[in-house]
């Protein structure tokens, strides 16, 4: 089923859509922040065991951010959900570079809660539009487009260090991965309702 779910899904173009969108969000969450925050934080003077309990904020804030998101998905457009989500994401990201300093303080705390509410916050609205879109399908397909966000993570795991060994920063990552974010979530708006599409 999965394969036949994946040649019929892929003549659809909210399909490509939502597989660019959620490429995007796996390459600045598990690309890059969960890969690189760390080695960044150490560039700017931050031990690990600091900017891994930052991770550790960021973590916690999943949950609230995740419910948050399903909740607001069952009351509005799931298309504002995911934009709102990934344009405040880009913001910051962007932000970041801004932020660093060689201790902790609340700037990176509060980018710490801010990020952590939005990192999986995207789950719920993707889902919700699969389901949107393919129906009982639906789950099926987000099982693709998650791969999409494995491939996202993957290229930008790599792009990231890359970045980093040739430039001697990741503050080109960071503004990089925020500018994709904000194409992501115009990409969001975008994607049309069903009735629209067919």
């Amino acid at each position: 089923r999965a394969l036949r779910v994946l040649a019929a899904s892929t003549r659809r173009p909210a399909f490509w859509l939502l597989a660019g969108v959620f490429a995007v969000c796996g390459a600045s969450t598990n690309g890059l922040l969960w890969n690189h925050f760390t080695p960044a934080a150490h560039d700017h003077g931050i031990p690990a065991t600091s900017a891994s309990a930052l991770l550790a904020v960021v973590g916690v804030c999943n949950v609230a951010g995740t419910v948050a998101a399903g909740r607001l998905t069952d009351r509005v457009d799931a298309r504002r959900v995911l934009a709102a989500c990934l344009g405040l994401r880009a913001l910051t990201l962007v932000a970041l570079p801004l932020l660093w300093s060689p201790s902790v303080g609340v700037p990176l705390v509060a980018f710490a809660v801010l990020f952590g509410l939005l990192d999986v916050a995207t789950v719920p609205p993707t889902l919700a539009l699969c389901r949107v879109h393919f129906g009982s399908d639906g789950v099926v397909v987000f099982g693709w487009v998650n791969a999409a966000h494995q491939l996202g993570a993957g290229t930008m795991a790599h792009l990231g260090g890359l970045t980093r060994d040739l430039t001697g920063s990741y503050d080109p990552v960071w503004v990089g991965a925020g500018a994709l974010c904000a194409g992501a979530a115009v990409l969001a708006v975008v994607v049309r309702g069903d009735r629209e599409e067919r």
